[in-house]
């Protein structure tokens, strides 16, 4: 199944917020929606869920026209959105009937997803009497429970601890290996970077980069290199490569351990390694510098 947005544009009153956004994502994969707060990417997931329309462009599901209403989509919202004085699985069990669910399957569904998630304790608990870890694992829950063919996931890892944020990546995993379609938006880049293989960022209500998520960080690291000494500190080694490398290299970044150089004109690794052997540099790190999407993200929409 693939998923394609083009095009996409929407104006409230005369404020146009979308731009033109195209994109793809197919099952068995999971695309990281990003974007800094603002830029758009709740309002492009509403217009995937029928809830607003756009003002033009499309939507297809494998070639033909998306009607959400032809499919199972659960969404995990940022901002919960249960009834805090309900109990976990009465409420559970009827947004699952909204959704199509006979009252049967629904209790089953919602016994299985409970206890997966560990919060079986709580099933009839109200939902304000749970930490807020658990209330957003119910929320999940409540986002699976009717197994949807696609799951669009809004800041999952809100609220968790370490142990209940594995169980979520354990899920999510699961859901990419049952060959779901899975969009993933999130402001905690290590959980993009290791789920996503394919990333969207969205900046100002326009596709700020799109891709692979290993192709960019490879162009982005192209001609880059990480450099440490143990027998020099930074400073005394960025001065080094300013004076005697400066026709080789430029500084681009200094790390907390090491720092970030660009090869100039036509330099290639090897010559710049080999000139820095002979200035009797006890070298700690030389490799190629791959950037993590943190940076890669601040680069493309951080303040000018």
């Amino acid at each position: 199944m693939r998923l394609d947005v083009r095009e996409i544009r929407k104006s409230f009153s005369e404020n146009e917020v979308l731009h033109g956004i195209s994109f793809s994502v197919e099952s068995g994969k999971a695309l990281g929606l990003l974007g800094r707060n603002g830029a758009g990417k709740t309002t492009t997931i509403r217009i995937l869920m029928d809830v607003f329309k756009a003002n033009s462009g499309e939507i297809l599901i494998d070639g033909k026209k998306f009607e959400p209403r032809n499919y199972q989509i659960g969404y995990l919202p940022e901002e919960r959105g249960l009834y805090p004085k309900k109990k976990v699985t009465e409420q559970i069990i009827y947004l699952a009937q909204l959704r199509g669910m006979t009252a049967k399957n629904a209790k089953e569904s919602t016994k299985i997803w409970l206890k997966k998630l560990g919060i079986e304790e709580y099933a009839n608990r109200t939902l304000d009497s749970l930490s807020k870890g658990n209330q957003q694992k119910v929320q999940l829950a409540q986002t699976l429970v009717c197994d949807p063919e696609i799951v669009i996931l809004d800041e999952p890892f809100s609220g968790l601890d370490p142990v209940n944020a594995q169980i979520l990546k354990d899920t999510v995993r699961e859901l990419i290996s049952q060959n779901k379609l899975v969009i993933f938006s999130s402001h905690q880049m290590s959980y993009v970077e290791e789920f996503c293989e394919d990333i969207v960022i969205i900046n100002k209500g326009e596709i700020a980069l799109s891709g692979n998520l290993k192709e960019i960080k490879k162009e982005f690291g192209n001609n880059r290199l990480i450099l440490s000494a143990s027998n020099l500190k930074l400073n005394d080694l960025k001065s080094m490569c300013e004076d005697k490398f400066k026709d080789l290299v430029t500084v681009n970044e200094v790390k907390k351990d090491y720092l970030v150089l660009e090869l100039l004109n036509d330099a290639t690794k090897n010559e710049f390694l080999e000139k820095i052997l002979k200035e009797n540099i006890d070298i700690e790190k030389f490799s190629t510098y791959e950037p993590d999407l943190t940076d890669i993200f601040v680069k493309k929409v951080g303040e000018e």
